[in-house]
């Protein structure tokens, strides 16, 4: 662990010199992501004008969900957001055989190949409105609840990261699984809202399918406890420790079926 932990700040060391030769594009990445999500947030604010709750949920009780699903997937995009690439940028131009004879975990090398500075716009902007939000709502806050708060983003970084990497595991048979990936990550923009408004349906498959509402309704249940999930919402942490578990299980799996490039 110390090793790999000593070899990623050199890495990160790398790129971060490289993002800082560029600010001008650095800033712009950042930016933009900023003004991305304040488009959204813009569009439930307008619609909160003309009314005042959404089946039950307050503005800024929604916009504290939003607010943990943006700093949960922020752990995401600075950190993992290579996995986007791996069937093409690494598995069809064979890139990932050099990376296989090399004396370092390879899903590790494809993760420390990259920081990405849209990323630390997604942080700016998740920790903007969970301050926005939070002293608007009636919440006691303390050392334990803040501890609470930091476990759950963990975990719901960790859910998006572990999610990734399962559908990007499929390009280990389909060249480039990025399509499925895009797909089913977009499903994640579901989980910033709260799942109560959503048919049983889909609450189910957000659940315990495709785990997104982890990533920020239930995190977010824990401390507003008005939908009954306060006690659900503590299994958050096993969950993502659950889904890193079977999606490395399935990057492992998928390690072992590849047959090199042209094979």
């Amino acid at each position: 662990m110390r090793r790999y932990t000593r070899l990623y700040w050199e890495f990160a060391k790398s790129h971060m010199k490289v993002m800082m030769e560029y600010r001008i594009d650095f800033l712009i990445g950042v930016a933009s992501v900023m003004l991305e999500q304040f488009a959204s947030i813009f569009f439930v604010k307008v619609v909160f004008d003309h009314i005042e709750q959404i089946n039950g949920w307050s503005f800024y009780e929604i916009l504290f969900i939003y607010g943990i699903a943006a700093t949960g997937r922020s752990i995401h995009q600075i950190f993992f957001d290579n996995l986007w690439t791996l069937g093409w940028q690494y598995i069809r131009p064979g890139k990932l055989d050099r990376l296989l004879i090399r004396p370092v975990n390879p899903l590790f090398h494809v993760v420390a190949d990259r920081l990405h500075q849209d990323g630390f716009g997604q942080l700016i902007i998740g920790l903007i409105i969970l301050g926005t939000a939070i002293p608007q709502l009636d919440l006691v806050w303390g050392a334990a609840e803040i501890a609470m708060l930091v476990i759950m983003i963990n975990s719901s970084g960790l859910i998006f990261v572990a999610i990734n990497l399962f559908f990007a595991t499929f390009s280990f048979w389909m060249i480039d699984s990025l399509p499925i990936v895009w797909a089913v990550f977009n499903l994640s923009d579901f989980a910033r809202y709260p799942l109560t408004i959503y048919h049983k349906g889909i609450r189910m498959f957000l659940t315990w399918i495709i785990p997104y509402g982890f990533t920020a309704f239930y995190p977010a249940a824990y401390f507003i406890d008005k939908s009954g999930y306060k006690e659900f919402a503590l299994w958050t942490p096993v969950a993502a420790i659950a889904c890193c578990f079977l999606a490395y299980a399935f990057w492992n799996r998928g390690l072992k079926a590849f047959a090199s490039t042209g094979s």
